[in-house]
């Protein structure tokens, strides 16, 4: 596929190209990492200026996002990637392997930074997600200070950057500048722009921003960090879709080939009917969701992929709400049972009390069926961001669902349109249809058949 950058992703490439470090604090989906590694491209093929270069990542975003966005552009399906995750063998073998982009996730830098010692050999470092640094005492914080001397090229991303206020600023800016701009050490930051809020007679439990505090550290930062808050005149559209690419660990992976093996094996992609394609797509579905339902209704877990990169998308949104759009009960039943141990206000869609919740703000996440709640729904109030954690076959289904927040009289003026897909799976079938417009019944049985075929093709050899 082609790349026609927007205006303000020029403007973005533009200034990692040209300045040593760089925070792009932008909202999920606005690209920032086709962004990058342009620049990559740019720096390593066209300026010769950097030699290796090291993402560290929330997991999942490095198993699968920066792989799969270098194979979608034409301008980039030559950049080398290794990924260095698994096992501490595993990491080793990645990190000897040839390549132009290193991907490593956020829990290994310390390990990485203990491996390598003075003989660091990332000339550029891109830390996605950087408010997984905002902690200044964090063991992964101390180890990336301590090689930061040795990188010649910083890029922070994020869209949260200070979410839980200003104190977050502090470690992340450090790491572009070495505290130029916001001080030297976190205290001289607080004792400059914060004064002491809940505390007893010999301790300081939190502050609090001083008057004026907010427009100066944003003063202070504006010329090394791009935010979409201060840049007017950035373009974006309205609706904004983002891909979130998921990739099933060894154990799953071999589990849904023989999954779909099984259940493929002895149809006839000539005979195939309606009802029998619904319910083999609905099973291969439910397997990239991470349960299946048993023989006798019973649910069986298969693996929690999907359900890790939901977390960690709820993490990069910082606590904004997010309607979420699950495909079977056993979805939800799995998510409440995970959100359940975090502190986010929770609620499945039942009626009208749930829709005046979410619109009054008091709810972070709300777990809808899309066919309970596609048409009629005003949910527009509540949030900017639409999970699709269960991916669905029917493009109006689709839309309709989006549409909830995707609005006329919408307060913010983008939408955020997450689709969690896992890769060579039917998921991905399903994302080319809701792509193609394409008719859903038509849509089901091509794929269905091209899955049948490819099966039987691959039972042969």
């Amino acid at each position: 596929m082609k790349y026609t950058p927007h205006e303000y992703q020029a403007y973005c490439i533009q200034r990692v190209v040209e300045d040593p470090a760089v925070g792009l604090f932008l909202r999920p989906g606005l690209g920032k990492t086709v962004i990058t590694l342009t620049s990559v491209n740019i720096l390593k093929y066209f300026r010769w200026q950097v030699s290796r270069v090291l993402v560290v990542a929330p997991k999942k975003v490095a198993e699968a996002t920066w792989s799969k966005e270098a194979a979608k552009w034409d301008h980039l399906q030559h950049l080398r990637i290794s990924v260095v995750l698994g096992s501490t063998k595993k990491r080793i073998k990645a990190l000897n392997t040839p390549a132009d982009v290193y991907i490593i996730n956020r829990e290994n830098v310390e390990w990485l930074v203990d491996y390598y010692k003075q003989a660091w050999p990332f000339d550029m470092v891109v830390l996605d997600e950087s408010t997984s640094f905002k902690n200044s005492r964090s063991k992964r914080f101390k180890a990336m200070k301590r090689v930061r001397r040795f990188v010649k090229k910083m890029v922070l991303l994020t869209g949260t950057p200070s979410s839980k206020g200003l104190i977050d600023l502090w470690a992340q800016v450090y790491l572009l500048d070495g505290g130029a701009r916001l001080g030297p050490t976190l205290g001289a930051y607080r004792d400059q722009y914060f004064d002491p809020d809940q505390r007893s007679r010999t301790q300081i439990f939190s502050y609090k921003a001083k008057d004026g505090a907010e427009s100066s550290v944003l003063a202070a930062i504006a010329d090394i960090c791009i935010s979409m808050k201060a840049e007017d005149y950035l373009q974006l559209p309205e609706n904004i879709s983002h891909e979130v690419p998921i990739l099933l660990d060894s154990k799953a992976k071999k589990a849904y080939e023989q999954f779909e093996r099984d259940l493929l094996l002895e149809i006839d992609e000539n005979i195939i009917t309606a009802g029998t394609a619904g319910v083999l797509t609905g099973k291969l579905l439910q397997f990239c969701n991470g349960a299946v339902y048993g023989s006798e209704g019973q649910i069986v877990p298969v693996h929690d992929c999907k359900l890790e990169a939901y977390m960690e998308l709820l993490e990069r949104i910082d606590g904004e709400p997010a309607l979420t759009f699950y495909g079977y009960q056993h979805d939800r039943d799995r998510i409440l049972e995970r959100l359940a141990k975090t502190k986010l206000r929770v609620r499945v869609y039942k009626g009208v009390e749930d829709e005046d919740a979410w619109n009054s703000g008091e709810v972070d996440v709300l777990l809808v069926h899309p066919a309970s709640c596609a048409y009629g729904l005003n949910l527009q109030a509540g949030g900017r961001h639409v999970v699709w954690y269960g991916l669905n076959w029917s493009f109006e289904l689709n839309d309709q669902g989006n549409c909830r927040l995707w609005r006329q009289g919408s307060p913010y003026d983008k939408v955020f349109i997450h689709y969690l897909v896992v890769q060579g799976c039917v998921d991905e079938d399903v994302m080319a249809t809701i792509r193609d417009r394409a008719d859903t019944h038509e849509a089901v049985m091509r794929a269905l058949k091209a899955r049948i075929k490819k099966v039987k093709e691959d039972a042969k050899k």
